[in-house]
């Protein structure tokens, strides 16, 4: 009886032994179009990865190379180009202008020049990647160069001191620098630039440093018709035809002379200044803040007093 158990459970073992090896070739036959299968799902969503990353930083269609080496070498430039200016930070809440962009003492002034003091801390427009981090004695002084997911670049200079390094990763409002005087400077401020495929491109267009805010959720620039709008930028934020001190900026707070000649007063008097609309605010709002009324605003604007007004909206008030 024994021996009959004992032949059994060898034939079962042999049994088993030799479907074994079968069943694991099965196992591994059906696998295969599934690892095939899984493959292919991994390049797909690699593949959608890379094109959310792309969207969501457009400077990657923009910019072919990463260097350390140039601040700025210009580039073909889009025929058009949105620029996304929300998750923004100012660079300084300075809110007085010392110069403007565009043709000064004989040469283009690439960007504006804000007031700040020696150890004012600077900080990151936007997020993006540290590319430039060096000192030029005729030029910039130290300066920062950030490459930024929305395709700008923008240009910090004159500082006393870095507080990044190259290929660094910062976010919008985070210390960069603090305000200087160095390099070709003639007293301490913050020249700051904003780039587009290394041209430099009116801050005025994009940054509205009196009311320390952005023009917009986005700025969409136009070759064509580029030239015009910053010109109409610099007339909309009263600058001067020295591009000095702006009148409507100045006060005693922020800049320690506090004055204005008969000629600035005039050009003050009869500029067009502009309000950006917040949510929430009318028409009486509005008024009220700015000093005017109703009836004046719609004129100015062409309105009526049942517009619907939407924030980010661009209101003239005088």
């Amino acid at each position: 009886m024994m021996i009959k158990k004992m032949k059994k459970m060898a034939l079962v073992a042999i049994s088993f032994l030799a479907v074994a090896p079968a069943t694991a070739q099965d196992l591994l036959a059906n696998q295969a179009p599934i690892d095939r299968k899984m493959k292919a799902v991994d390049s797909i969503a690699l593949r959608s990865l890379i094109e959310a990353e792309e969207l969501a930083s457009p400077a990657a269609s923009l910019y072919q190379d990463w260097n350390n080496v140039y601040a700025h070498q210009p580039t073909s430039l889009p025929d058009s180009f949105r620029i996304d200016l929300r998750d923004f930070h100012m660079p300084t809440p300075s809110r007085v202008i010392t110069s403007n962009f565009g043709a000064r003492w004989g040469r283009q002034h690439k960007g504006l020049d804000i007031k700040v003091y020696v150890g004012d801390t600077i900080r990151a427009a936007f997020s993006g990647k540290i590319r430039i981090v060096r000192y030029e004695p005729k030029g910039y002084g130290n300066y920062v160069v950030i490459r930024h997911h929305n395709g700008l670049e923008t240009i910090y200079g004159h500082m006393s001191k870095h507080l990044v390094h190259e290929n660094q990763d910062v976010r919008a409002g985070e210390p960069i620098g603090l305000g200087g005087n160095t390099g070709r400077s003639t007293g301490s401020h913050l020249h700051f630039e904003t780039r587009l495929c290394g041209v430099a491109l009116n801050p005025a267009l994009m940054f509205d440093f009196k009311n320390q805010d952005v023009v917009g959720d986005y700025y969409v620039f136009h070759k064509r018709t580029y030239e015009r709008e910053s010109l109409a930028a610099n007339r909309a934020r009263g600058a001067n035809a020295n591009n000095g001190y702006d009148p409507a900026d100045v006060n005693s707070t922020n800049v320690g002379k506090n004055y204005q000649t008969g000629q600035q007063r005039q050009f003050a008097e009869h500029s067009t200044r502009y309000h950006k609309v917040k949510k929430g605010e009318t028409l009486s709002s509005i008024a009220r803040k700015r000093g005017t009324t109703v009836a004046s605003l719609c004129k100015l604007n062409r309105i009526s007093k049942t517009t619907r007004l939407r924030p980010g909206q661009i209101l003239k008030y005088s």
